[in-house]
């Protein structure tokens, strides 16, 4: 009996229309949430998953409570898609009305749960003036960490998901355009935190890349570095011992890698949560000299 091995992207195409955008749903955070708290459990890092879960409870309690924003007019979306431009791109938009509020909330929620230096250290967002919270904003969408408090970093990135999650919310797939840059957020232009093997439906076996600011996340095929679409000698390394439900996925062109998470190894994966738990991959990457080609926003680096 002979096998045929379909090349990237035959599968996706013998498969027909796929599903090439996903917004966020309504209960991203609270799934996000209780996927940290089961990740913590018996977890080297597992106060810092708490604390990130705590985060991502009161996330959820700001998105529920309707923020401020509305998307880009009509005219603007369908000038966004003639010319493959992200509609959400924070260089294009306003900070939004409320989010320096959103911010301070999700710091108050999470205070009383953190140690003295832990408390100490969410001051600045909660008594700094308004221009020094939206220049720490401006600094994390520009990804430069010299001038960024990483202390509160996830903090800050936090309310601006939940700002950007909400506008997402309220576009249709139809009116985004694939992206220019495939390894960018069609809808925002941020970068993936990780890429999801999903199940179920006609997205079952497909990848997507998630997107760290509002959570949207895009079709890209496998078998192909999501960073610079070389097809050629990738590799996929995993923990030993692990059941390689977190893999990173390598690339020689580059130099770079991102994670790819199995959905049907765990259906209650998630991209942001799984990505968090597997520090030790990361470190193992670097070592290994390759540069991570996305970002968590609940995990700041600072400079060296």
């Amino acid at each position: 009996m002979t096998t045929t091995l379909l090349q990237p992207g035959e599968i996706e195409a013998a498969a027909g229309d796929i599903p090439e955008l996903r917004l966020p749903p309504a209960d991203l955070f609270l799934m996000r949430a209780r996927r940290l708290e089961q990740l913590s459990e018996g977890h080297a890092l597992g106060d810092y998953l708490r604390f990130v879960a705590r985060l991502a409870h009161a996330q959820q309690a700001a998105l529920d409570a309707g923020p401020a924003g509305e998307p880009p007019a009509a005219d603007r979306l369908a000038q966004c898609r003639e010319y493959q431009m992200p509609p959400l791109a924070p260089a294009g938009l306003a900070l939004p009305a409320g989010w320096r509020d959103t911010a301070r909330q999700l710091a108050q929620a999470v205070k009383s749960g953190l140690p003295a230096p832990g408390q100490t250290a969410l001051e600045p967002i909660l008594s700094g003036e308004d221009a020094w919270l939206d220049a720490q904003a401006v600094q994390l969408f520009e990804g430069h960490t010299q001038a960024l408090d990483a202390a509160i970093a996830p903090v800050i990135g936090a309310a601006l998901q939940v700002h950007w999650s909400h506008l997402a919310r309220q576009l249709h797939p139809a009116q985004v355009a694939r992206p220019e840059h495939p390894n960018l957020c069609p809808v925002c232009g941020s970068h993936p935190v990780s890429s999801m093997v999903r199940i179920g439906g006609a997205e079952n076996g497909l990848r997507y890349l998630h997107c760290t600011l509002c959570n949207s996340e895009w079709h890209v095929v496998r078998a192909k570095c999501s960073n610079c679409d070389n097809t050629r000698d990738i590799a996929c390394y995993h923990l030993e011992g692990k059941d390689r439900l977190v893999q990173a996925e390598s690339c020689p062109e580059c130099q770079t890698y991102l994670k790819v998470i199995h959905q049907e190894k765990d259906p209650q994966a998630d991209p942001v949560a799984d990505d968090l738990a597997t520090l030790t991959l990361d470190l193992l990457m670097d070592e290994a000299g390759f540069a991570r080609s996305g970002i968590n926003w609940y995990l700041i680096h600072g400079p060296a």
